[in-house]
């Protein structure tokens, strides 16, 4: 399978493209700068420049493109930036797939689409919530109608918290709890959907060669709330997380992004477990013995 990956430098990306590339098949890295070898394609999404060749001959291609949500305080340029690095790759690699007749378009998107939903259980049937990641992440959704209108099987990845050693959250959660400096925020009542990185990029696989269509909750069958996590965690790593962040502390501390971790959805991966994937690490236990310990 010929694969075209937008986003390989981040996080997720490196694991897709090793676990694409150790199945076989081959891939085609889009970069914004030189290309450093013949698998590497140089793009432009702010410009519009995407090399008609980028995608001949592809059998999917997969867009985690979007700088990150929990890397700065949210400010108004912020806040325009985590729409413009979402929205405009996704629009340009939509309208790639309609006309080069791409087969398959994985796109990212995320959990927050739902809002916070309380203890409510929320699968790829509910519609979306309401706030600044809600709204964004219906409108990166959205910007993958050209794909879909033009024939190519859309999937739309919401996608929790990913557990994995070497980024995302989970590293730095780690390092505080060993340094004994661990607790949950708030109440600690708010759902924590997540799942593992092998997972994740093992659903990609799966997705790829599947059938499933539309949107499809990249999370564990079992999310916890924020305290389980914590307490998890705590006990994982053989420490005590004894500490509260007030929600004061992280509304001042966070700006903007302190309502998403403050709120939650219980997600589950209804699409997923219907189209017959089995995970590799459906609780949390599990995961952190894997990552963390």
């Amino acid at each position: 399978m010929r694969v075209v990956v937008a986003g390989s430098s981040g996080f997720l990306g490196g694991h897709i493209v090793r676990a694409l590339a150790g199945r076989g098949d081959e891939l085609v890295t889009l970069v914004r700068r030189a290309p450093r070898s013949a698998a590497e394609r140089a793009w432009n999404p702010a410009t519009g420049l995407l090399p008609a060749s980028a995608l001949d001959g592809a059998d999917a291609v997969i867009n985690l493109c979007g700088a990150g949500v929990a890397d700065r305080r949210w400010t108004a340029r912020r806040r325009a930036l985590l729409r413009s690095s979402r929205i405009e790759p996704t629009r340009l690699l939509a309208a790639a797939c309609a006309r080069h007749g791409v087969p398959t378009l994985l796109s990212a998107s995320a959990v927050g689409y739902y809002g916070d939903r309380g203890d409510d259980p929320v699968t790829e049937s509910d519609g979306p919530g309401r706030g600044f990641l809600a709204e964004l992440c219906a409108d990166w959704e959205a910007a993958t109608a050209a794909a879909a209108s033009g024939g190519t099987r859309v999937v739309n990845l919401r996608t929790g918290l990913v557990l994995g050693p070497d980024g995302g959250m989970l590293p730095r959660l780690r390092l505080l709890t060993k340094a004994l400096l661990g607790g949950r925020l708030g109440s600690g009542r708010q759902w924590w959907p997540w799942i593992s990185v092998a997972d994740y990029t093992a659903a990609i696989a799966f997705l790829l060669s599947g059938t499933a269509a539309g949107p499809v909750n990249m999370t564990a069958p079992n999310p916890v709330t924020n305290a389980e996590f914590t307490a998890e965690l705590a006990t994982t790593l053989h420490r005590p997380a004894p500490w509260v962040i007030p929600a004061f502390a992280a509304r001042a501390a966070l700006g903007g992004f302190a309502a998403e971790v403050l709120g939650g959805q219980r997600a589950l991966p209804d699409a997923l477990m219907g189209a017959g994937y089995r995970f590799l690490h459906p609780h949390l236990a599990i995961a952190l013995r894997a990552y963390a310990a």
